[in-house]
């Protein structure tokens, strides 16, 4: 994932409203699906899927990092269930590394999730019903060695207007539309979403020998992170010059510099899965029944 940026030169955001108080009123359901119809189509997501995923090497020798399962589904899959659930579900996805993984997946996908009859003899499949989700899945091969940024500017003849873009190994419960509401009310080129970084140690103050005060693992001690989940207009590619740009370096130190870098602050679940032991934290969030990111029925 990305280093944190210097939140000191970004502008940040103070109250905004939360769409989640509409959820509460009308139930889940009704709030998902009147969602979904308003916006399907409307913004493409950028998922990036191409890094080798070398601080997860245990699992990512014979896949791509964002395919990657969380439960039974690749960790790229519940991203877009995310999107999916506020109804954007246009998605752009460069490729890199084992990109030929991911090709195979979104191509037997529909086939797999539904019901079929096979005609032994003559080889003919025919699809029945299928549980397969209505999205369209645009996979682009941007290079084995190519940055972030460069990934991005080499799928820009799809993003001929506000999009979003997001990396392929991170999940949250973070509010999209809140977030491109957000984006569009203040009129900059790039908003970003700044999460708390997970805490993994107690801390620790003293005074001179003695622990004057401990807190175990005191997230919001942290500071604030890039979290991804960007909302970005076309112009932002014009600051990506080189395949070998990584886009949370010069590009957002750029637009930070140039007032042009906004901040949607997100103090709920947010979590990456850079090692095995995130990987084996997701799984048993998963498996617990309550994952948090998981905002579909």
């Amino acid at each position: 994932m990305a280093a944190p940026l210097p939140f000191d030169r970004l502008a940040t955001d103070g109250e905004h409203a939360c769409s989640r108080d509409i959820r509460l009123v009308r139930g889940p359901a009704a709030y998902f699906q009147a969602l979904q119809a308003a916006n399907r189509g409307n913004v493409r997501t950028v998922i990036l899927a191409g890094g080798t995923g070398s601080r997860l090497s245990e699992e990512t020798v014979d896949k791509p990092k964002p395919m990657v399962e969380i439960g039974s589904h690749p960790i790229l899959w519940h991203i877009m269930k995310i999107y999916a659930t506020f109804g954007y579900c246009d998605f752009v996805i460069p490729l890199g590394y084992k990109g030929e993984v991911i090709k195979r997946y979104f191509a037997d996908y529909a086939s797999l999730a539904g019901d079929l009859t096979v005609e032994i003899a003559n080889g003919t499949v025919r699809p029945h019903s299928t549980g397969a989700e209505d999205w369209t899945v645009r996979l682009f091969d941007t290079g084995l060695n190519t940055a972030t940024g460069g990934r991005m500017r080499r799928v820009r003849e799809q993003l001929d207007s506000t999009f979003m873009m997001t990396f392929g190994d991170g999940v949250s419960d973070v509010d999209i539309n809140d977030l491109i509401r957000f984006h569009k009310s203040h009129g900059k080129l790039a908003t970003l979403t700044a999460v708390r970084p997970p805490a993994r140690f107690g801390h620790v103050e003293l005074d001179g020998d003695q622990v004057d005060v401990f807190s175990e693992k005191p997230q919001a001690r942290e500071g604030w992170i890039n979290g991804g989940f960007f909302v970005l207009e076309p112009g932002v590619l014009d600051y990506i010059e080189r395949d070998d740009v990584y886009f949370q370096k010069e590009p957002l130190e750029r637009l930070a510099e140039e007032g042009q870098l906004m901040a949607y602050r997100h103090e709920s679940f947010w979590q990456c899965m850079d090692t095995l032991r995130d990987k084996v934290f997701l799984e048993e969030l998963w498996d617990s029944g309550s994952a948090p990111w998981k905002v579909w029925d």
